[in-house]
């Protein structure tokens, strides 16, 4: 799974640690997520989704692999 994250939290100009308090996750599950090293859970997904005030689908994109 791909996703904007980084992205996004750059154009909001906000940390990884300033995401990761906001949906209840330490900085390194943020990290590890950026890296593609960690799928988030639906859960999650939806509460990064809500930070960014973008559709799940803009931030999180499956590898045609997958």
């Amino acid at each position: 799974m791909k996703n904007k994250i980084r992205i996004a939290r750059a154009i909001l100009d906000i940390s990884q640690e300033e995401l990761a308090k906001k949906v209840g996750v330490s900085r390194q599950t943020i990290n590890a997520m950026e890296a593609n090293k960690y799928a988030p859970s639906t859960i999650l997904a939806l509460k990064i989704a809500r930070v960014f005030n973008q559709p799940v689908e803009e931030l999180f994109q499956l590898d045609p692999d997958d």
